[in-house]
């Protein structure tokens, strides 16, 4: 158990450490051109690229390297389940829980132009907003994988013993502005080829111009989405790393196995 783990000290990162990230950036990389692929198939290719890059310890005891990359690994492998479930068509838009609506500030504009017939307008900008969120999850992996290599060992040994979604936590807390301000500029790029820009402003343009429209409105939809997508991919990975705590069968690296038991 972890509780029990005998973490020996005073150990430096070694060159295995680097060749990891290396490894697993250009995995994940890879994969972009390639998705939507299948969960399995990601976890897989991490598995080998980690237990490959990170041999070679010994079996006396858990090192400061083995814990601390434990906790990179399974936020990697979080990530890549949340990449895998939410990059493919309907990974938005089929599933409840996130599946985006208007933004708020339209949300009675939405129902405004329903109540006039104009409901296939918002049908149209809804369906293009999800798949826009679709498409853009898909280009997250470099960033993310950035994102965990800058985690020191220090700060990853503390989460060790943590809550069940401790790292998860920690990791939105240090990287979430950053990673929108990264994600925002690819998820305008999803919203205009996949027209949602074009039926949103048709639905702005269309309540705007009632004549009971008093107040205007023009709600930003690209910060809309990049948010809602930057929370449903934390929430992804809280899931993996819960899963991969209390769940054996989920430690699919010897890495994984070693720190957080059998």
């Amino acid at each position: 158990m972890i509780g029990s783990i005998n973490i020996v000290t005073n150990l430096h990162v070694n060159h295995n450490i680097e060749c990891m990230y290396k490894k697993l950036s250009l995995l994940l990389l890879s994969g972009i051109a390639f998705l939507p692929v299948t969960q399995a198939q990601i976890l897989k290719q991490l598995g080998k690229a980690v237990s490959s890059a990170t041999g070679g310890t010994t079996a006396s005891g858990v090192t400061q390297t083995d814990a601390g990359n434990a906790i990179k690994e399974a936020l990697a492998k979080g990530v890549a389940a949340g990449i895998a479930t939410l990059n493919k068509k309907d990974g938005f838009f089929g599933n409840e829980l996130y599946k985006m609506l208007l933004p708020p500030d339209a949300v009675k504009a939405g129902n405004t132009l329903r109540g006039i017939g104009l409901g296939s307008q918002v049908d149209k900008a809804i369906l293009s907003i999800n798949r826009a969120a679709e498409k853009g999850v898909g280009y997250a992996a470099p960033i993310f994988v950035d994102a965990i290599k800058e985690m020191s060992i220090t700060d990853a040994l503390k989460l060790i013993q943590g809550d069940k979604n401790a790292a998860t936590e920690y990791f939105k807390g240090k990287t979430t502005d950053k990673l929108k301000a990264a994600f925002s500029p690819v998820i305008k790029g999803s919203l205009d080829s996949t027209s949602a820009t074009r039926y949103y402003g048709d639905i702005v343009t269309s309540y705007n111009k009632l004549p009971t429209t008093f107040n205007k409105i023009n709600p930003d939809l690209q910060d809309y989405v990049t948010g809602m997508a930057v929370n449903a991919l934390f929430d992804q990975i809280s899931k993996e790393e819960a899963n991969i705590r209390a769940n054996p069968a989920a430690r699919t690296t010897d890495l994984l196995k070693k720190v957080f038991g059998k």
